[in-house]
């Protein structure tokens, strides 16, 4: 947890720019992992330098504006993009194909999904882009939906750890396994809504 500590000693001495930074290049696709950068925001908050809420708001910005800027990089230069050579190292031509036959197969879930893989999201994205696959709204409303279950959890588990390091850093190595967890609990409540919703149409109509 080096990482963690250098974030956390950085964030507290820069404050929300710092953070900001850090989520940029997180979007970017350079390796700084985006968990530990909003851990190290949410725990910042609970030791008192920052705000939780406003550092709640700010990761979500900042995310939502990392991940609209790479869509929208491959959305307007296309596939000419892969010849950039640092495009080139993070997309190859086989995760490429790869990328294409997952949306081929799950649609416009590979975009949601993608926010809690990791080593896919900045390919996903670019990839919806370059193939212009979805529109911009839309990928921004999926993105969005999957912000608000991924970003408030990382922020507050830093938040509520902040004081208890060794709680903390059990959760974090927990944390991918409980984030996927929470998913599956907002994906069966979003889809007993949406059946729901279509009975009572249904009732409707007879």
């Amino acid at each position: 947890m080096d990482l963690l500590q250098q974030l956390i000693r950085i964030f507290a001495e820069n404050g929300y720019v710092a953070v900001f930074i850090a989520l940029m290049i997180c979007g970017a696709g350079l390796p700084l992992p985006e968990d530990i950068t909003l851990v190290a925001g949410g725990v910042i908050a609970g030791l008192g330098y920052a705000n939780v809420h406003a550092m709640f708001a700010l990761a979500m910005f900042g995310v939502l504006l990392g991940d609209a800027a790479i869509f929208m990089l491959g959305h307007h230069y296309g596939a000419r993009i892969l010849q950039w050579r640092f495009v080139a190292r993070v997309l190859t031509p086989a995760r490429y194909a790869t990328v294409q036959e997952k949306f081929d197969r799950y649609g416009n879930r590979m975009l949601f999904f993608a926010r809690f893989l990791p080593g896919m999201r900045t390919t996903v994205y670019l990839t919806a882009g370059t193939t212009h696959r979805v529109s911009f709204l839309r990928f921004l409303l999926i993105d969005t939906l999957a912000a608000l279950i991924s970003v408030p959890f990382w922020v507050y588990l830093g938040f509520f750890g902040a004081d208890n390091h060794e709680w903390l850093v059990k959760w974090m190595h927990r944390g991918q396994s409980s984030l996927w967890v929470l998913v599956g609990i907002v994906v069966l409540i979003g889809l007993v809504l949406w059946w729901r919703h279509r009975r009572r149409v249904r009732c409707g109509l007879d």
